[in-house]
């Protein structure tokens, strides 16, 4: 949430500074970029991958390809965007999947079953037969 706010603050006060700047285009746009550089929000997927594989090391031989195959799944066969980042946190905080009651509203916790059964064979298929290369 605080990194939410801070990205937010420093978009408004970069537009706000841009917009100052507009006589000068060539100056702004080197700012824009300049900017876009340095403040690139990370790859959800990959940051997924990166949190994910530590879990998976000693498990599997090639736990980042568990772990991308688990979120592409995830992000996949659950449709509720709650649910399915409730799952992609549990699986990247612990190798499994796994859904904290506490981490979806108390209106969707009943459907918490229901979504590990929906994601029970990608799961074993992610894990058990892991996808050939041609």
């Amino acid at each position: 949430m605080f990194v939410r706010f801070c990205s937010a603050a420093i978009l408004a006060s970069s537009l706000v500074a841009g917009s100052a700047q507009a006589q000068m285009p060539g100056q702004f746009q080197t700012q824009q970029t300049s900017f876009r550089s340095l403040f690139k929000m990370p790859d959800p997927r990959g940051e997924f991958v990166r949190l994910c594989a530590p879990h998976m090391v000693g498990r599997w031989a090639h736990p980042e390809s568990v772990c991308s195959c688990l979120h592409d799944y995830a992000a996949a066969t659950v449709e509720d965007a709650d649910l399915r980042e409730a799952l992609l946190r549990g699986i990247s905080e612990t190798g499994v999947p796994t859904i904290e009651t506490a981490w979806v509203p108390p209106s969707k916790q009943s459907e918490i079953g229901p979504t590990f059964t929906k994601i029970a064979k990608p799961t074993l298929q992610c894990m058990f037969e892991p996808a050939t290369s041609n």
